[in-house]
């Protein structure tokens, strides 16, 4: 998006032109565009051997290695969440299984809190029966 009727003043393009001398960008430059040129089956694609360039000389992964490294994070932690899935899994409780009620035999009686007693039995309490004599006491202690 560059405008091309704009021609920046000759300061500025020389002030701008010792910043990247400055900066070694000038000679990173002219070392891979001299390499390209010495090349001599050009690469299907100039950019990317310049940017490719440009990041080994700065000491920094090129894009294809960070492609491939990138690819196998992704596979690494796919595989580490798939078996966090599966020990998710093996952790888990069975599901409850459900059981059917079973009716009480005859001769047993329900246990006090009982919530459905037989209507034919008289509630279970701690009390002594009204009609049950006192118990003894006895005159040895």
């Amino acid at each position: 998006m560059s405008n091309p009727t704009f021609k920046p003043s000759e300061g500025k393009r020389e002030e701008f032109r010792k910043y990247l001398e400055k900066n070694g960008v000038m000679d990173a430059l002219t070392k891979v565009l001299v390499n390209l040129y010495e090349e001599p089956e050009k690469p299907e694609d100039a950019l990317e051997y310049i940017r490719d360039r440009l990041a080994m000389q700065a000491g920094i992964e090129t894009y294809n290695q960070m492609k491939s490294r990138i690819d196998e994070c992704q596979a690494r932690i796919d595989a580490l969440t798939q078996e966090l899935d599966e020990l998710k899994l093996s952790l888990e409780p069975p599901p409850p299984v459900e059981e059917e009620a079973v009716p009480l035999e005859e001769g047993f009686q329900p246990m006090a809190g009982d919530e459905n007693p037989p209507e034919d039995m008289p509630p279970i309490t701690d009390e002594a029966p009204i009609d049950a004599p006192p118990p003894e006491e006895n005159p040895d202690m």
